[in-house]
């Protein structure tokens, strides 16, 4: 008799929290819901139209004629520009002064005299025919498709469902199936 009193206390203890449900000591409540899968039936991809703007280079080919001057060399006005600058130069300063403004003025006046000698080449020369390319930035405007979701039809314990997705679940759908009574 000894050892079959405290399985009957266990026994006891043991039927007593089972018939009262309401006593849940869990984290929070429980939920009835239960995961299943339903059969897919039509999936349709839904499309979304956006334009997009973006700059882009159009180039052309433009006939060009300009008249070449003669008299192109500008080797003699360049050296004679260089003599004139240095003797110039060299009335400026004094001692190792005079130097550097005879050196000075000697790379001034050479510049100078070949810009002078190259432009006053004269009119008359060969006429130059040819093309070059006219460029331009302009913005083009395309129109762009992309999926932005799916309508899935699909089937569950003989019922029929529709649903728009983020994503193409497939041939199988899985489905959140909650059971509550209704008062």
């Amino acid at each position: 008799m000894r050892s079959t009193l405290p399985l009957i206390a266990l026994i006891l203890s043991g039927t007593s929290q089972a018939q009262s449900p309401e006593r849940w000591n869990g984290p929070e409540p429980r939920e009835n819901v239960t995961m299943a899968y339903a059969d897919v039936l039509r999936v349709d991809p839904i499309y979304e139209t956006f334009y997009v703007r973006e700059p882009r280079e159009e180039c052309r080919e433009v006939p060009t004629r300009y008249s070449e001057r003669r008299g192109g060399d500008p080797t003699g006005g360049t050296i004679l520009g260089a003599l004139i600058g240095g003797a110039i130069g060299n009335q400026v300063g004094k001692g190792d002064g005079r130097r550097a403004a005879t050196v000075a003025g000697a790379v001034i006046g050479g510049a100078i005299g070949h810009d002078v000698d190259k432009n006053n080449g004269s009119q008359g020369g060969r006429i130059v025919e040819g093309t070059s390319q006219d460029c331009r930035v302009v913005e083009v405007e395309r129109e762009d498709r992309r999926v932005a979701g799916y309508d899935v039809e699909y089937r569950y314990r003989g019922e029929v469902y529709l649903s728009r997705l983020d994503y193409d679940p497939g041939d199988r759908l899985r489905v959140r199936v909650s059971v509550e009574p209704v008062e």
